[in-house]
């Protein structure tokens, strides 16, 4: 996405004159000290190809064509293993950081509503060996309270330190772990903890509070309930039978053998989905699809060793955050803890003044979903419009201009120190490689954080089926909407969909339904055997295949497109098939929108649309069309409607879609949609189902019902 150069021409060739020449001048000692001739041509070499010859597959990583990898070190086959080898290797090495409270106070809003804001210090840190020691007296701990093997052991707790060391307890004596969001609604943590019949949880003193003490009576069979805090709380009105006990008090410096330790074999995690579909499903994970997992994603990550820093921060519940942070403790790295509401200098709970998590930690690396990339791309580009004429000017060349260079391998110091070195700053300065996952990334938003942040944006894909573990692009491919090649743990083969109109034998590339196979595909749903034989299959090999019900192609370089998906295609009553993930997708990228859900109904002939609006840029609207009121107000107006509606169909038609995809109606929703509300999960995704129920006054309204 080239930026507007809204200046003087003259001004403008005499800027680009400058530039050549300096380009000129330092091009030669440059190129031959930097090795941008050897990271164009890793950006343009062939990454996968067929192993059959044929254009449906299966597709392997360039540089295992022969054999899939299942672990990095030989012997080091389980979790226990993994994290064993990681403590002895690197003892003293800071593992786990969490930043000391300072103080905390209510901070009153003009709004009227409060906000907690906090004054945080520096990074305590738990090195190695402690961290390696913690888990293992935190699992005698475990098993001194009548917690067996193979037997689950639940754990419904904020993304922390003590989670981590929980985890890593429960993978060395055996106990399988049940993960479940934070901010899942009561049925659906009651229904996973039923359905895995645990006695035993490990939770926070917050969600003990707010979530988990209102449900603790649907669920029988629990007899132990072990909080992380540290500090002595009393619980009133806890149900008779339910023991509580606080993690330290837990612990057990114990050393006897450890009667059963996993196997590869073994479940390592049972975890249950965000619920997109529906009520979560539990995905049995073992040991060895996790290690599998987690060698395919650091093999993608160049440089990866003990001097890298990573700030996690997503939910420890979903597989990108779990596998980002196993990577990083195979390999030495350090973690430093933070969350959504402390992460930047901005962010909500940080007082003003003091500094955010990302500008304490400097991480190296950092993961993030789209929705995350989104917000930052928004508020950088709305900062932008803020600046100005001068100020402006100099970053929408700058911008172009490094556009146009890492297009062809280059780099851009210059401008990387005196322009973006702000924007950079966001995330602390020194990320040198940021990972994206959980849903696809918009091709603006990537190559904006390509250009500000100066660093690659690896985007992959993968699901909790397959441990998160399917492809993740090279970081010198600077090209944008593509996930990259398979990862050297699995293959990647393309089924017809003929209901679709995709098949292999298409031109210029085969498409069809994704289907991963390799020691990563997982055991399977928890109780669910008829899910399991529409969803997995096992080969003539004896491999292991998941179904994703994603479409794709294999581009000639034998990267990965996601292009649709079977479930968000639908039929208009014409006949033509809508992409609803397509239309959200180009939707995004238009600075009024925050989030989008489109929707069809195959009796009509068009799409509608429900719209979270940037709350600025409406009200910026809003002012100039001289309509006053609240949010809710403004959003419920039909004036407004009709002007954001004219807005999203010129950003629609920029983004080339049909006219049959764009939306003809659209409903404005004053609240955001948060994993609270229920129409969004953890990892921010649609929950159309629940989108449906929560609109479906508007839908009538929108296809003429009312």
């Amino acid at each position: 996405m080239k930026l507007k150069e809204d200046m003087n021409p003259l001004l403008l060739q005499v800027f680009r004159s400058v530039v050549w020449v300096y380009s000129v001048i330092t091009f030669i000692p440059w190129y031959f000290f930097s090795g941008a001739g050897s990271n164009l041509e890793r950006a343009r070499r062939i990454k996968a190809r067929s192993v059959s010859r044929h254009p449906a597959g299966p597709y392997r990583a360039i540089n295992n064509q022969d054999k899939l990898v299942a672990w990095q070190h030989p012997g080091v086959d389980t979790l226990d293993k993994m994290f064993e080898y990681a403590a002895v290797r690197f003892p003293q090495r800071d593992c786990l950081g969490t930043r000391e409270v300072l103080s905390e106070e209510d901070e009153l809003q003009p709004n009227g509503k409060v906000f907690k804001k906090v004054i945080l210090g520096n990074y305590n840190w738990l090195s190695y060996e402690g961290a390696y020691h913690a888990a293992k007296c935190f699992g005698s701990g475990l098993a001194a309270l009548g917690q067996r093997p193979q037997c689950n052991i639940a754990i419904f707790c904020e993304t922390r330190a003590e989670w981590i060391v929980a985890a890593q307890a429960c993978f060395m004596y055996n106990f399988p772990l049940v993960t479940l969001y934070a901010t899942l609604g009561p049925t659906a943590i009651s229904h996973g903890l039923n359905e895995t019949e645990v006695t035993h949880i490990i939770t926070s003193k917050d969600l003990l509070q707010s979530r988990l003490k209102a449900i603790l009576c649907d669920v029988p069979r629990l007899q132990y309930v072990i909080v992380v805090d540290s500090k002595p709380t009393s619980w009133p009105n806890i149900p008779r039978g339910i023991m509580i006990y606080s993690m330290d008090s837990t612990f057990q410096e114990n050393e006897e053998k450890l009667k059963l330790q996993p196997e590869p074999s073994d479940i390592a995690v049972i975890m249950y989905t965000s619920g997109s579909t529906g009520i979560p499903k539990g995905v049995m994970i073992s040991h060895g699809n996790i290690i599998a997992g987690i060698t395919g994603m650091a093999e993608r990550i160049p440089n990866l060793n003990e001097t890298d820093t990573y700030i996690g921060y997503l939910p420890l519940a979903h597989v990108l955050e779990l596998s980002a942070e196993l990577v990083c403790i195979s390999h030495g790295c350090r973690i430093g803890y933070s969350s959504p509401q402390t992460l930047a200098d901005q962010s909500t709970k940080i007082k003003k003044g003091s500094k955010g998590d990302t500008s304490v930690l400097k991480p190296t690396l950092m993961a993030a979903v789209p929705e995350i990339m989104d917000r930052i791309y928004k508020n950088v580009m709305t900062k932008v419009e803020e600046m100005s004429k001068f100020q402006k000017t100099l970053f929408v060349l700058a911008y172009n201009y490094k556009m146009e260079q890492i297009s062809r391998g280059y780099s851009t110091p210059l401008c990387d120190s005196l322009v973006f070195k702000r924007v950079r700053a966001l995330l602390g300065g020194n990320t040198r490689v940021l990972l994206s996952g959980g849903a696809p990334l918009s091709a603006a938003t990537q190559r904006f954080m390509n250009i500000c942040l100066c660093c690659p944006v690896g985007q992959g894909y993968g699901l909790t089926e397959t441990c998160g573990a399917g492809t993740i692009s090279e970081m010198w491919d600077y090209s944008t909407g593509r996930v990259g090649a398979p990862l050297v743990c699995s293959e990647i083969t393309l089924k017809d969909w003929e209901e679709g109109g995709y098949y292999s034998t298409d031109k210029p590339n085969p498409r069809g339904e994704i289907l991963i196979g390799g020691p990563n595909v997982t055991m399977g749903y928890y109780k669910n055997e008829t899910k399991n034989r529409d969803d997995f299959f096992v080969d003539g090999n004896g491999q292991r295949w998941f179904c994703t019900g994603d479409i794709g192609e294999f581009h000639p370089d034998g990267c990965l497109k996601i292009i649709d998906r079977k479930k968000d295609l639908v039929k208009l009553q014409a006949g033509e098939y809508v992409s609803l993930g397509k239309v959200e997708a180009v939707l995004k990228n238009c600075s009024l929108i925050d989030n989008i859900c489109a929707y069809a109904n195959s009796d009509q002939s068009y799409v509608i649309s429900f719209v979270v609006p940037n709350h600025k840029q409406l009200m910026a609207v809003a002012e100039q069309m001289q309509v006053r009121g609240t949010m809710e107000e403004i959003c419920n107006n039909p004036q407004m409607e009709k002007e954001v509606l004219s807005i999203i169909t010129e950003a629609a038609i920029s983004g080339k879609l049909e006219r049959f995809e764009i939306p003809k109606k659209i409903r404005l929703s004053a609240e955001p949609w948060t994993p609270e509300t229920g129409l969004v999960t953890d990892a921010f995704k649609l929950k159309r189902k629940e989108l449906k129920t929560h609109y479906q006054e508007d839908i009538e309204r929108m296809y003429g019902g009312k």
